[in-house]
């Protein structure tokens, strides 16, 4: 569903992925249950919407909605950084994450339409012809 801000229309998505220190299968039971609660928490103080989450025993999935002025790597941090600090400081079992991740972008679209899309704009010199030339 396409957003807005004062400036700005928007659809981006991103599908974050990242592991426990050590590739630990510990991520199970009540572990699993409250790192769910705690993206949740994490996504609703960042003004960010979890469309999807899906912790595994050794990694976890996450796909994350949010507006232009976040930058995905800061997304990450957020998540990795706050959601390790609230758990550790909430129970006594340790979480750790490792440095890594990825991350990948989604939209409504998809990235063949956008480029064909791109493609059919150089043939067409509508907007070109109709924009004053500058001479230096």
């Amino acid at each position: 569903m396409v957003k807005s801000t004062r400036h700005a229309k928007y659809e981006l998505y991103y599908h974050i992925v990242f592991v426990p220190k050590y590739r630990r299968s510990h991520l199970t039971g009540k572990t699993k249950e409250r790192l769910e609660t705690i993206f949740a928490e994490i996504c609703e103080d960042k003004d960010l919407e979890l469309a999807e989450s899906e912790v595994m025993p050794d990694h976890v999935h996450l796909f994350i909605g949010s507006p232009p002025k976040n930058a995905p790597s800061l997304i990450v941090n957020w998540v990795k950084g706050i959601s390790a600090r609230k758990y550790n400081q909430r129970y006594d079992d340790r979480v750790k994450w490792t440095r890594s991740y990825y991350v990948g972008t989604a939209g409504s679209t998809s990235k063949g339409a956008v480029e064909q899309y791109i493609a059919e704009q150089e043939g067409d010199d509508e907007w070109s012809a109709s924009t004053p030339s500058k001479s230096r």
